[in-house]
């Protein structure tokens, strides 16, 4: 989020004199009484000489820098934080054109099961082997693919369907069984 610093006083200033003096006017006043952070600029730029002669040439310059701090400490993050390293990608698991690949552990890590159209029918349920679940899969079939917790696709466990070129290195839930769609 960007932040805006009140600079008006500082735009509004009026020309120096020859010996270097503002005039008294309330833009030079205001030039002098800038906030720096919740503290005021020094007594001697507050001070309006007597015969309203203006400032000295101090004061312009410890409003401006006042200014240029206050402007610097609004648009520059100094105490933030360096930007985090993004994580690495899980690498991916080998699986071929035409495949649906299940991996046992997240992260395509653990044994590997490979399904092809060849082997499983479009709409059958399809168990994993007895004992099995996977943690990560990958549909490679050119059709989209529902994961189901249940080994008998029953819908009342969790499943989702992944479409085809999907790549999932965690399952929110124990993969039992896949289901192949027509499209």
């Amino acid at each position: 989020m960007r932040q805006h610093t009140h600079l008006t006083a500082v735009r509004s200033l009026p020309a120096a004199g020859a010996d270097g003096s503002l005039p008294a006017s309330g833009a030079a006043r205001a030039a002098c009484s800038l906030p720096a952070s919740g503290r005021d600029v020094p007594a001697a730029c507050r001070a309006v000489p007597a015969g309203g002669t203006g400032r000295p040439r101090r004061c312009l310059g410890r409003a401006l820098a006042v200014a240029a701090a206050t402007l610097a400490l609004a648009t520059t993050p100094a105490l933030a934080a360096p930007p985090a390293e993004p994580e690495a990608a899980p690498r991916l698991g080998a699986c071929g054109p035409g495949q649906l690949c299940l991996w046992q552990g997240g992260g395509f890590s653990g044994e590997r099961h490979v399904y092809e159209l060849t082997d499983t029918g479009i709409e059958s349920c399809v168990a994993l082997p007895d004992g099995v679940s996977a943690g990560a899969l990958a549909n490679r079939t050119g059709r989209p693919v529902t994961a189901y917790q249940s080994r008998v696709c029953a819908e009342e466990g969790e499943f989702h369907t992944h479409p085809s070129g999907s790549w999932s290195p965690r399952t929110p839930y124990a993969v039992r069984a896949v289901k192949v769609w027509e499209r």
